[in-house]
């Protein structure tokens, strides 16, 4: 029990009074606000502040949430029961987050209007070739999903040194799908304002690729304070909620890489109608 424990005569933190939070929340309003101002007057200065501010505000804010668990004690196992449980519920609203613009697209595919030419892909859309960068993406993804779990493990045997080339192994392929991902996006032949195939593919994509980078963050912040022996085999969560995180990226991609790239491009080609014959045998 620790001394902070012995004086509360709790397990639970009784959290102090903090700024971030409430910045947080008015940045985020602020944030989509001027992003709609952006679009519409092309003008980003007032979403590029709200970022800015945004960003400070969080790493501030994480910055004490590391300072309670890490230095204070205030992560007992009750504490971090409530935080597995949060962690959860948030990677749950995620899901519904892409559960949305997955019935967008199955919306627009399965009865494409006659504006579009009454098919999917769209006429004069040029699909991206499926077995090249999203099919060698998905492998490097699934890759990290492994090397992260590898990393965990050794956290829980101690192996240090194990623990230090999965980190790298997962950032370095983190690193390197976004890279293949923004190639793939400059080489495309259509954007976001093409059709609803183009709103569609690249806010999937986007918002995808969004959370890859967050994940990266995430990841990256756990390395630094596992130099920093913040981690032991007992006492990790903030290393456990970011492989979740990481898991959950790897899942939405799956998806996305059968559904978009996989079936979606492949209608063209007739498969969607042998599929359907076939299904209704």
């Amino acid at each position: 029990m620790s001394r902070r424990e012995i004086q509360n005569h709790h397990f639970f933190h009784i959290v102090d009074k903090s700024p971030w939070p409430i910045m947080c929340a008015l940045c985020l309003l602020f944030l989509t606000s001027s992003a709609v101002l952006w679009f519409h007057t092309g003008v980003s200065t007032f979403f590029n502040f709200s970022l800015l501010i945004l960003v400070i505000s969080s790493c501030l804010w994480f910055r004490d949430v590391i300072r309670e668990g890490t230095f204070e004690g205030h992560h007992t196992i009750e504490v971090q029961t409530s935080l597995k449980y949060g962690m959860f519920l948030f990677i749950i609203s995620e899901v519904m987050f892409f559960f949305s613009f997955f019935w967008t697209f199955f919306h627009s595919s399965l009865s494409p209007t006659t504006q579009i030419g009454s098919i999917w892909p769209p006429l004069e859309i040029t699909v991206l070739n499926t077995w090249e960068v999203p099919a060698l993406n998905t492998a490097i993804l699934l890759t990290s999903g492994a090397s992260i779990t590898l990393a965990h493990y050794a956290i829980l045997k101690n192996e240090r040194e194990e623990v230090i080339n999965g980190f790298l192994i997962t950032l370095f392929l983190a690193v390197l799908f976004t890279s293949f991902q923004l190639m793939e996006y400059f080489g495309s032949s259509y954007h976001i304002s093409d059709s609803v195939y183009g709103s569609v593919f690249f806010t999937l994509t986007g918002f995808h690729g969004i959370h890859v980078f967050i994940g990266t963050c995430f990841i990256l912040v756990c390395f630094f304070r596992f130099l920093n022996y913040h981690f032991t085999p007992n006492h990790h969560f903030g290393f456990q909620a970011a492989s979740w995180y990481w898991h959950f990226v790897d899942v939405v991609w799956i998806l996305l890489f059968c559904t978009v790239y996989l079936w979606g491009n492949s209608y063209n080609d007739g498969l969607n109608d042998s599929l359907i014959r076939f299904f209704l045998k």
